[in-house]
């Protein structure tokens, strides 16, 4: 009984306000009622109004509400709901929503605190619970894209898709017309070259425009040399390839008259300043035919080594797996003739190129971020404490991987046209990929440890990656200790666990026996399992996103595609190098559609700077507080190193990585 007063926040999209009208019910723990006050959300506004309540309604619980029309269906998007009760020094409950109020249906809200199924042992949010999931596990349904691949949410169209997982208008827009500037910077870069020679590496500038950054530009003018062919594999677009060596690779056979670099090699091995990499996923993948032409894939081996200043150098690529009964491979040194060494140099850098963006970005970035967010949706209620974590970093990644599917990896998209693993080859890689997914390749500590990245000074997406991780990982465990006192609270969660095994035998298609779990027994595995959730949507992310502009804008530096086969002697001529190279076309097109996904996205929220508030309590609010504050340290102290380095690195940089996969 007594005075209420109740606030209403509408979204600010272009969209977000309503001329229907919103009728409330606020629902106590002993009562409900009936609001006679009626709303017509205004875009942008937060509506308040006072109502006297009859009942007693005891603490609140939820919040109905229903949207009527007349005329005309107007979808409203809800931001949160706050309630005050009667008299002084009242609580104020916050109820948060985030979504879309479509049709005339009652749609109940649960009050902000985060509970899980042990918070709640007089069973009032245990119905609420039940209905939530079973309406989300209709709409959120499993899919497969390519038989034989992790599973994708079902629908091939973006209409396909649940209202709440489309982009908001002024995303939308920003992505589409950026598209339209691509594709119409490739129509004017076409009619300018289409009659002009191609026959000069320096040709490559005629593509090269519309504002590219400064380490692109530095990326151009310094491509050939060998400390920025290594640098790449350090902290490039891609780097998730490079591994110390414990020995030297088997199938790197040296043909007589090799014994001095054999022994430069094992000195190196010794030494530990031995690193590689190496390709040999690409084998047996079938290469793209665009046009009519063959185009080529090699499966390059390179061994580097690392100087005492930090400078990684190659010092021998081997381009093709030796074969039983052949004559082995030929092995490509610095020593050899400019043209021989650097068209090895660019065949490594197109391997990179098909693996980055298959394997690096689109595998472990957008469809393991994808089964995230779909496992999610189905298995834990928005009253979950861990569905109200994981909720901000899973934003717009199920638009952002059905409009990849249907323009980048379709058939006749632009893998299709452009990118030598095109053609069907693509999907074979990720199957191939998918296979060897660990758990442990997505946790950094474990992940840098095996690969021999730890305390490499030079390597800065090492230091950053474990930094961040370790940032994460407390954020994680604050939230995680405030709901969980006990392991054996954590073992008795059955959305949990059910979530968890959602993960990793549905999504993942029963990948326990690479280390992913199928159940959380103890809070210490439910930290890092949230934390690689979490780091694998951003910060992971991040690292193979941010840098396609810097380093693929130069098409010599990351061709799509190869037209001429790996060679087989050290007869090189600059007329092999460019025959071998892409196209203006093919060139054209990477330029854009590069310049459109890398470009910085002027409508991006940063790592943990989410608006939404969905836990009500102070104390996940006080946790969130901590985080910004360590991440914004972290971004200063990033700023300060790059401020003395020649190239500075910043794809880890928390101000840049963004909150979730939108792009």
């Amino acid at each position: 009984m007594g005075l209420y007063r109740v606030r209403v926040s509408t979204g600010a999209s272009l969209c977000a306000g309503s001329n229907n009208a919103v009728q409330l019910w606020l629902v106590g723990q002993h009562g409900e009622a009936a609001l006679a006050s009626r709303l017509r959300p205004a875009r942008g506004k937060v509506e308040e109004f006072k109502v006297e309540v009859q009942e007693y309604l005891g603490p609140l619980l939820f919040v109905k509400l229903r949207k009527r029309h007349l005329l005309r269906e107007d979808a409203w998007f809800c931001n949160w709901i706050s309630v005050q009760g009667p008299g002084a020094g009242a609580a104020e409950f916050t109820v948060p929503c985030y979504r879309w109020v479509e049709g005339d249906g009652v749609l109940c809200l649960a009050e902000g605190t985060g509970r899980t199924v042990l918070d709640d042992p007089q069973g009032l949010f245990k119905k609420h619970r039940e209905e939530e999931l079973e309406e989300r596990r209709r709409l959120y349904r499993w899919g497969n894209w390519k038989e034989g691949l992790i599973l994708t949410v079902a629908g091939a169209k973006i209409y396909d898709l649940p209202v709440d997982e489309r982009f908001l208008e002024d995303k939308r827009i920003d992505f589409e017309a950026s598209l339209a500037k691509g594709l119409a910077d490739l129509a004017v870069k076409d009619s300018l070259n289409i009659l002009a020679c191609w026959d000069s590496l320096d040709d490559f500038n005629r593509i090269f425009w519309c504002g590219q950054s400064k380490l692109a530009e530095r990326v151009r003018d310094s491509w050939k040399e060998d400390a920025l062919f290594g640098y790449q594999f350090l902290n490039g677009a891609n780097p998730m390839l490079l591994r110390r060596s414990a020995r030297l690779p088997a199938r790197l056979v040296f043909p007589a008259g090799m014994e001095e670099l054999q022994a430069q090699l094992e000195k190196e091995l010794q030494g530990g300043t031995l690193y590689e990499a190496d390709f040999s996923l690409l084998d047996g993948i079938k290469a793209n035919v665009i046009l009519c032409s063959q185009q080529h894939l090699a499966t390059p081996l390179v061994m580097l080594k690392l100087q005492p200043d930090g400078t990684l150098l190659p010092m021998v690529i081997q381009l093709q797996l030796p074969r039983q009964g052949a004559p082995p491979p030929p092995l490509f040194l610095p020593t050899d003739s400019p043209m021989t060494w650097l068209l090895a140099k660019c065949w490594v850098r197109s391997s990179d190129f098909q693996l980055h963006e298959l394997q690096s970005h689109l595998l472990r970035g957008h469809l393991m971020a994808e089964v995230i967010t779909v496992a999610t949706m189905r298995c834990l209620p928005s009253i979950h404490p861990i569905f109200k974590l994981l909720i901000p970093h899973l934003r717009y990644t199920l638009e952002i991987n059905v409009r990849a599917r249907n323009g980048l990896v379709s058939d006749l998209g632009v893998f299709d046209q452009v990118v030598s693993t095109g053609g069907g080859g693509h999907v074979e890689l990720l199957k191939q990929a998918g296979a060897l997914l660990t758990y442990s390749s997505f946790c950094p500590p474990e992940d840098l440890a095996d690969r021999g990245l730890l305390g490499v000074q030079s390597s800065f997406y090492a230091q950053d990656a474990l930094r961040l991780w370790e940032i994460t990982y407390r954020y994680v465990e604050g939230i995680v200790n405030l709901h969980y006192k006990t392991d054996v609270a954590v073992k008795e969660d059955t959305e949990l666990q059910a979530w968890c095994r959602e993960i990793t035998e549905i999504g993942l298609r029963g990948a326990q026996d690479r280390g992913f779990p199928v159940s959380l027994p103890t809070r210490d595995q439910v930290c890092r399992f949230v934390t690689m959730c979490i780091f694998t949507c951003t910060g992971q992310h991040s690292s193979v996103h941010l840098g396609q502009l810097d380093w693929f804008s130069w098409i010599p530096n990351a061709p799509c595609t190869m037209r001429r086969p790996p060679p087989t002697t050290k007869d090189v001529t600059l007329e092999t190098v460019m025959a071998t190279l892409p196209n203006f076309h093919q060139a054209s097109l990477q330029m854009s559609i590069v310049w459109q996904l890398g470009r910085r996205q002027p409508i991006m929220v940063a790592l943990g700077q989410h608006k939404e508030e969905y836990f009500s309590d102070p104390g996940p609010k006080d946790v969130l507080k901590k985080f910004r504050e360590e991440l914004a340290v972290m971004d200063r102290e990033i700023e300060l190193r790059n401020a003395k380095l020649d190239m500075p690195y910043e794809y880890l940089r928390p101000s840049l990585v963004e909150n979730s996969v939108a792009i």
